[in-house]
């Protein structure tokens, strides 16, 4: 029996939090070959060039023994995020379509890999919106791999799956976990020696408050391009007006990815002096929101208190900057434009 198993390969949704390492290690350890599939979305909390998550998950490979495969979505993720099914959570988060979309795309991979089943790290009840009994159910049939999700965690507590029946996997060996704790998790996680792993909290924006209004006021005003998406991750976010938004970078990592994302058709704004954020202007602003741009760009730099201090502006791929004395502002001049 341990040798046939050796040859069927198992689909896990891999995160790289601590249930789904934990949930692929109890698959590993029935002798069953894992191919880790890791969504890489838009409205992840690292971008991927900075190492985040996927540095993790592919860590995480390496540590337990299993396949690292990576997808990235970008269009059509973000059109089900701008008009999800079965709403919102909390925030901007349309918990339930995401994880329907994401199983649909474990099935084709299953489908290509010739893999047996797919498997979640998902633990019933620890989540209100998601993770509830009925909604799991639904979400699996809806997903069309009715019959053909696992959740090691939770198996005990719920119907067994197909290849449970079939005798792939054996279910005396996974676990009937259940609720928000994670003490179990972790205790299990000690025993077996597993370090690497994401902190509870997560890493999707769409649950965070301040990135959830930044995306929707981007909705609302008709853009939704990854690179506009992208730019709601770094700095200090402002609407001066239908046409116009601003970005104020807050240190100089984010001044660098700033100017990364920046396009030919933005305003690009520096106050002289030395210790400026590089703000973004981005739309088709008035010349007194192009004004008003400069000035908060000069109250977020070390010249903030020389009111004869210029602020350089570049229009776009020009060559040339042109120089701006802006009037002053104070903070709550402007704070009531803030996203945020």
């Amino acid at each position: 029996m341990k040798e046939e198993k050796r040859n069927i390969t198992a689909i896990g949704m891999i995160s790289g939090g601590l249930d789904s390492v934990l949930a692929a290690r109890l698959i590993l350890d029935q002798g069953i070959e894992v191919i880790g599939l890791h969504i890489i979305t838009p409205f992840s909390s690292s971008a991927v060039s900075d190492g985040g998550k996927e540095n993790i998950c592919q860590k995480q490979a390496v540590e337990q023994g299993f396949e690292y495969h990576p997808l990235y979505l970008g269009e059509e993720y973000v059109n089900l995020v701008k008009n999800p099914n079965w709403g919102y959570g909390s925030c901007m988060n349309p918990c339930i379509d995401c994880h329907i979309f994401f199983l649909k795309k474990a099935r084709e991979l299953m489908a290509e890999a010739g893999a047996a089943f797919v498997f979640t790290g998902e633990v019933l009840e620890q989540r209100p919106m998601s993770q509830k009994r009925p909604t799991l159910r639904m979400v699996e049939k809806r997903s069309g791999l009715d019959g053909y999700l696992l959740r090691p965690l939770s198996a005990l507590r719920l119907e067994p799956a197909i290849p449970e029946k079939l005798g792939l996997v054996d279910r005396n060996r996974l676990l009937g976990i259940a609720g928000r704790g994670r003490k179990q998790q972790m205790a299990l996680a000690g025993k077996l020696g597993i370090t690497i792993y994401e902190t509870p909290a997560g890493g999707c924006l769409l649950t965070d408050p301040a990135f959830s209004a930044r995306l929707k006021d981007l909705f609302d005003h008709g853009d939704s391009d990854i690179d506009s998406i992208q730019m709601l991750k770094k700095g200090r976010h402002f609407r001066l007006g239908p046409h116009a938004k601003l970005v104020v970078g807050r240190n100089e990592s984010d001044n660098r990815i700033l100017a990364h994302l920046a396009v030919d058709t933005d305003i690009l704004l520096e106050a002289e002096g030395g210790g400026s954020p590089l703000s973004i202007l981005r739309g088709a602003p008035t010349d007194d929101e192009i004004r008003l741009a400069a000035a908060i760009t000069r109250r977020y730099s070390s010249s903030r208190k020389n009111p004869r201090a210029a602020v350089r502006v570049r229009r776009g791929s020009a060559a040339k900057f042109e120089k701006i004395v802006p009037e002053w502002v104070d903070l709550e001049d402007f704070e009531n434009l803030r996203i945020g």
